[in-house]
């Protein structure tokens, strides 16, 4: 009897796995390509192409905006010579590409297009996707650039575009990933995320760019990239509603009929969030656990996963911790019996029904996102909403009713072998001189008359409204750059500046009356707090928790949302005469940007006191204490109020001084 349920467990079908990716890409094209092939050759199955922040927000790297952040977060891709470094020996053809990048997504297709075509593989067999949903960027990450309409222009011309010539590539991936990272509940991270993906399939649908014949391949195309916490049961279940819920979608609104269109189609990095740098070995089973939210469920599972590493919340990880997240999704994929059966939760009381919950409450949602014109008309109330959200996790989190091990209970621990001053990745700062060196040296071998005549075009299609994709494709193959895309963009587009949702949020952190009461007392009335954020990190969630907590302990706020040069903030300083200068960095620039601002601060003759806060390592701490920052916070302080009356001790400190 044992031989035969032996036999039977070792014959069985297997389904295939999902595809296994690392988000990864620092410092150079060429270190990036030697990480790729690494990884590729540890069993990775496809790529996600993480760029530096000056790359999606459409700078070049000797842009005076670029300054500090070349490299950092991802890799520089300024001109088709950096997307040929970057995919040497990783044949287009036989790739499957995920590329996160939102307001240039035309751009940085565009460059792949070119690299592919350079190597005789034609559009029609590219495989991959680009993560172009700029609503998520005016909610939560902050590399827009342009307007909703025109942003959303630019969207449905890469669909379009894809449907003719890309029929393979998703041109659109909706990413509800980066909601959840700023606080949004289930039922906002399913509703918002759709009525993006709607409010993009109206606007291609009444472009008159596709036919009615290609709609349901257009449908068929649009995909998702989710985000799964730590809520173990609410995350299998938000996954089968939003898999339910996508094919009514297509089925009601837009008349889609073929079932393999209408599947959720979605791949997944889990809660980033949810990393602590408080015994940041915690994060390991908390990644597993987030991991299995996504494949258990066989009708709902993920079809690629992206697993951040151990120690993300500490800085940028090293190959090794990359390969250990890789490893994990091996060994569930390969050791165990999980692709052997079908869904293991069909028939669950339980799941059926807190699914049904959660797609009535979305659904509901939905349509209040609907009546109000859609998420991209809705951007203002929307971001309120989520930094509402995000308050009252943070709240949950002080007061102790929800619990994270290791940060506010069970916070006794014995040192880590992994700890040490190499536990992160750091990226040598003279990368940005040679990205700069090098791109100078690129424009001078060029041919200046075609690139010319490339950006007259684009300019040209930009405002007659045609399709911008051919316009793109040439000026890559002509040598143009990614600064020069960007620029005629903004001249023909216009910049945005979305809203903080800061004066829209409730529901603040818990123990602030006290400080209220402190900041009531003090001499000369309540402190002025300027919140900023300097360079290109517009991950704005930290600076808008801090403004919204020192409004609710009754300090006057100042704060004017994300991408300023630090010149830009020492003025601002300057004018409004601030009793402490709070500065949110969680690019890993801290250590350029910081002192650039104190250096204008001082040409300027503002004396105040300045504290930083975001992704800082221990060991920069003492350098950024020797050149005058008085405080220092990280992802480990949670205790807002705490910090609230620390920085009112400090204005006090300063008046008296």
């Amino acid at each position: 009897m044992t031989d035969k349920v032996t036999e039977c467990s070792t014959t069985r079908d297997r389904d295939r796995p999902w595809m296994m990716r690392t988000y990864s890409g620092h410092s150079t094209a060429a270190a990036s390509n030697e990480l790729y092939r690494t990884n590729l050759a540890k069993g990775q199955t496809g790529l996600s192409i993480a760029f530096d922040l000056p790359t999606q927000t459409g700078y070049d790297s000797d842009d005076p905006m670029s300054k500090g952040e070349v490299g950092k977060v991802g890799v520089p891709v300024g001109h088709l010579g950096h997307m040929r470094t970057l995919l040497d020996q990783i044949p287009p053809g036989q790739m499957n590409t995920s590329m996160t990048i939102n307001a240039p997504a035309a751009w940085l297709l565009a460059l792949y297009v070119a690299n592919a075509e350079e190597q005789g593989t034609p559009t029609t067999e590219l495989r991959g996707t680009t993560q172009n949903d700029i609503v998520k960027e005016y909610l939560s990450r902050g590399t827009y650039i342009f307007p909703p309409t025109e942003s959303r222009r630019l969207i449905v011309d890469m669909v379009a575009w894809c449907a003719e010539n890309a029929q393979k590539w998703n041109p659109m991936n909706v990413c509800s990933y980066h909601l959840q990272e700023v606080g949004a509940t289930p039922v906002q991270e399913i509703a918002y995320s759709f009525a993006t993906a709607i409010g993009v399939l109206d606007a291609v649908r009444d472009s008159g760019q596709v036919t009615d014949e290609k709609f349901s391949q257009v449908f068929g195309s649009i995909s998702f990239f989710v985000n799964a916490g730590i809520r173990f049961v609410e995350e299998v279940c938000k996954l089968r509603a939003m898999t339910e819920m996508w094919a009514g979608i297509g089925r009601e609104r837009y008349g889609v009929t073929d079932e393999k269109a209408l599947r959720f189609r979605y791949g997944v990095q889990v809660n980033s969030l949810g990393l602590t740098e408080a015994q940041p070995e915690n994060n390991v089973q908390r990644i597993v656990l987030e991991m299995l939210a996504v494949t258990l469920s066989k009708d709902a599972r993920a079809r690629s996963v992206q697993l951040p590493a151990w120690n993300e919340a500490l800085g940028l990880p090293r190959p090794w911790d990359q390969q250990w997240s890789l490893r994990m999704q091996q060994v569930l994929a390969f050791e165990t019996d999980l692709l052997e059966y079908g869904d293991l939760f069909e028939g669950s009381v339980v799941i059926e029904g807190r699914t049904a919950e959660l797609r009535a409450d979305a659904l509901d949602e939905l349509d209040d996102v609907l009546s109000m014109g859609g998420a991209f008309e809705a951007v203002e109330t929307l971001k309120a909403r989520l930094v509402s959200s995000m308050a009252a996790r943070t709240r949950r989190i002080e007061s102790g009713e929800q619990k994270v091990i290791g940060v506010n209970d069970f916070v006794e621990t014995t040192d880590s072998p992994l700890d040490g001053e190499n536990n992160i990745m750091k990226v040598d700062h003279t990368v940005e001189q040679q990205a700069i060196d090098e791109l100078a040296l690129w424009r001078a071998e060029r041919d200046q008359a075609a690139v010319d005549d490339a950006i007259d075009e684009l300019r040209r299609v930009a405002t007659d409204g045609d399709n911008v994709m051919p316009a793109s494709i040439a000026l890559a193959k002509a040598g143009g750059t990614t600064g020069e895309w960007g620029t005629v963009m903004r001249e023909v587009f216009g910049e945005y500046r979305a809203p903080t949702g800061v004066g829209g949020a409730t529901a603040s952190a818990s123990g602030l009356a006290g400080v209220a009461e402190y900041v009531k007392s003090i001499a000369g009335g309540p402190p002025k707090l300027l919140v900023a954020k300097p360079g290109l990190d517009g991950h704005s969630s930290g600076a808008e928790q801090i403004a919204v907590a020192a409004r609710d302990s009754g300090m006057e706020v100042v704060y004017s949302g994300i991408r300023l040069t630090p010149e830009q903030i020492a003025a601002s300083a300057r004018d409004e005469d601030p009793d402490v200068i709070g500065l949110s960095i969680l690019s890993g620039s801290h250590l350029e940007l910081v002192p650039d601002v104190l250096a204008h601060l001082e040409t300027m003759g503002v004396d105040i006191p300045v504290v930083v806060g975001g992704i800082i390592p221990e060991d920069d701490r003492p350098r950024l204490a020797s050149i005058g920052v008085a405080r220092v916070y990280t992802p480990k302080d949670f205790e807002i109020a705490k910090i609230m009356r620390d920085i009112a001790d400090l204005a006090v400190s300063h008046r008296v001084t």
